[in-house]
């Protein structure tokens, strides 16, 4: 069909409603100009065959490259999904950006490295070939690694930026690239901004064969060398102590197997078995629930826990496909025949914070300069906890592990201690700049492994610490809003909680609502507005009259959904029964999910 009739056929496509006039808009682009050339022909045969539902929803906006990187959904067309071309620009953008900040220092390098889903390699293959054509020297892990693994290799080979293709948790549908800067950590201000910018106007992609940069040596191999270097780091931050634990470890179809593995043997434990229903790297998650590897996701662990049981296990662990976040169930009390549970991303973060704090104490490390990193949708028992050790907290962040990393580097990496965020993921040690999955898990064990010399569960040490600090109890609720209504709908959701805010929630007065995104606080029932000292970010927080209860509302950064924390507390003086006071607040939750949702209306 000639290009005219192709070009009127989507027209009419547009003006019937079949598909947006945004699509319409990429789709003519995609038609016409000569940087998507070699994808016009697919493109008209989607026009051809009348895919319009297909064609809405991969063009009917470009793919946002947030300040983290690019993810979505995988297609071999359209400006919203995953393909060479949005992949291309990413590697490009980042290229162009490095180069204008290079100023007169020496050639540019960049670390790659993949994890386990369908397309990641050959997407690590396609940025090698972009940044080299770009005048970059490439340091490539062949081979699916970690994500930690390559914010170490960052630093470790002095490179000017990294990729890592990976879409964490998502479905076996997406994939995407996450970008990182000299220090290991995700894109900050001004960095950020600027990699978008660069991205965004990308015209033409220029590449170099992946084979001849390897025999030229502008792509060096070196997952080896970088492999004993990381996780030399990794075993660096072991305590010795007991070791008797029996550990079922998961990757969950992904990389952790490569790390995980090597860093609790190299450690001393000896009881560790991977979990074979999960160990085959398989970007189709086949046996996990739902074909989502998330170890937030408690059913996730329903097949591993009933292999714990039978063989007797003390822990459960499981990471996520790119190995930057664990999850952990564990029987609920000592003895043999108690039930398991899974264990929260915030408890976990408070059970590790504790560990670590104690064990630097215990060896000298600690001074009136130490101090912890936490998010603020993050829960404040880690403060009390940081509080107790007369360490600092700095935890006026928004969320996403690169605010926290950002604050190493401002603060100076030899006073920390420690690093969390609710969404599972950790930091201790400064080899790297983003959550580690392997190092978390070794810390994880040798706290399970004391506890258990001393007749605890990971479940009885955290109830010490709600006798101690007051329990904490939070809930994490996310509401799908895909396609572009989602996206209104979003912003719809976010504008009603910053300007008709519910006055009362489960009975408690609102007290204050701290809007982060134009940076102010209102005070009820006052309803005095002030301005908010903090970050700058898509952000809201409802302060309940009830101390230590709040709710916080954001939109995702990498999925198409909002997002609602919930936080009860009991202050340890009012505690008489533990297990009473959890059912209550667990209660309180549900009923401030229930309103939060009539609320918003989702």
């Amino acid at each position: 069909m000639p290009a005219d009739s192709i070009l009127a056929q989507v027209r009419q496509a547009a003006e019937s409603g079949k598909i947006t006039s945004t699509a319409a808009k990429n789709i003519k682009a995609w038609l016409t100009e000569p940087r998507y050339g070699e994808y016009a022909d697919e493109v008209a045969r989607l026009v051809e065959a009348e895919q319009w539902q297909m064609l809405d929803d991969v063009f009917w906006t470009v793919i946002p490259f947030g300040t983290g990187g690019r993810r979505g959904r995988m297609y071999p067309v359209g400006s919203n999904a995953i393909n060479d071309r949005t992949i291309g620009e990413s590697a490009q953008g980042l290229a162009d950006y490095v180069k204008s900040q290079a100023g007169a220092g020496g050639a540019p390098s960049c670390a790659i490295a993949y994890d386990t889903r369908h397309r990641s390699e050959h997407f690590a293959r396609l940025c090698a070939e972009i940044m080299v054509a770009n005048g970059f020297r490439v340091f490539y892990l062949q081979g699916h690694r970690s994500t930690p693994e390559l914010s170490f290799c960052v630093r470790y080979k002095k490179c000017s930026c990294g990729i890592m293709v990976t879409a964490s948790h998502n479905p076996p549908s997406d994939n995407a690239v996450k970008a990182y800067w000299s220090t290991g950590g995700q894109l900050l201000p001004p960095h950020d901004r600027g990699v978008i910018e660069r991205v965004m106007a990308v015209g033409a992609i220029e590449r170099t064969p992946f084979d001849t940069a390897v025999a030229d040596g502008r792509i060096e191999l070196c997952q080896e060398e970088v492999d004993k270097a990381y996780l030399d780091a990794v075993v660096a931050l072991s305590t010795p102590g007991p070791r008797d634990l029996k550990v079922v470890y998961s990757p969950l179809h992904g990389v952790g197997a490569t790390a995980v593995m090597p860093v609790l043997e190299r450690t001393g434990f000896r009881q560790v078995e991977l979990f074979s229903l999960h160990a085959k790297p398989d970007g189709d998650f086949p046996n996990v629930p739902g074909h989502v590897s998330n170890p937030e996701n408690a059913e996730v662990f329903d097949s591993i826990v009933a292999h714990c049981v039978h063989v007797g296990a003390d822990v459960a662990i499981a990471t996520d496909p790119d190995c930057d976040r664990i999850g952990c169930a564990a029987p609920v009390a000592a003895g043999g025949s108690a039930p398991w549970s899974t264990l929260t991303g915030n408890q976990i973060g408070a059970l590790l914070a504790d560990y670590v704090l104690e064990t630097r104490r215990a060896a000298g490390k600690l001074t009136r300069e130490s101090y912890i990193v936490q998010t603020l949708v993050t829960t404040q028992l880690v403060r009390r906890i940081a509080d107790s050790y007369g360490v600092r907290t700095f935890g006026d962040l928004l969320v996403g592990f690169k605010w926290i990393a950002g604050v190493i580097d401002e603060q100076g990496p030899q006073h920390f201690i420690y690093g969390t965020e609710e969404s599972h993921g950790y930091m201790c040690g400064v080899h790297g700049r983003d959550k580690d999955g392997p190092a978390a898990t070794l810390l994880l064990c040798e706290l399970a492994a004391k506890l258990k010399s001393q007749g605890q569960t990971l479940h009885e040490k955290l109830d010490a610490l709600f006798w101690q600090h007051g329990v904490h109890w939070e809930r994490t609720v996310s509401v799908q809003m895909p396609g572009s209504e989602g996206m209104l709908r979003m912003k719809e959701v976010m504008q009603k909680f910053r300007t008709d805010p519910p006055r009362q929630i489960v009975g408690a007065a609102v007290r204050r609502v701290r809007d982060y995104f134009d940076s102010s606080v209102t005070t009820f029932p006052e309803g005095g507005k002030g301005p908010l000292a903090g970050p700058v970010g898509d952000l809201v927080i409802l302060d309940l009259a009830l101390e230590g209860n709040y709710v916080a509302i954001r939109p995702s950064g990498t999925e198409p959904k909002i997002k609602l924390y919930l936080f009860a507390y009991e202050p340890p003086e009012q505690l008489a029964n533990l297990e009473d006071a959890k059912q209550m607040l667990d209660q309180r939750l549900l009923a401030m999910e229930s309103e939060m949702r009539a609320f918003a209306g989702v």
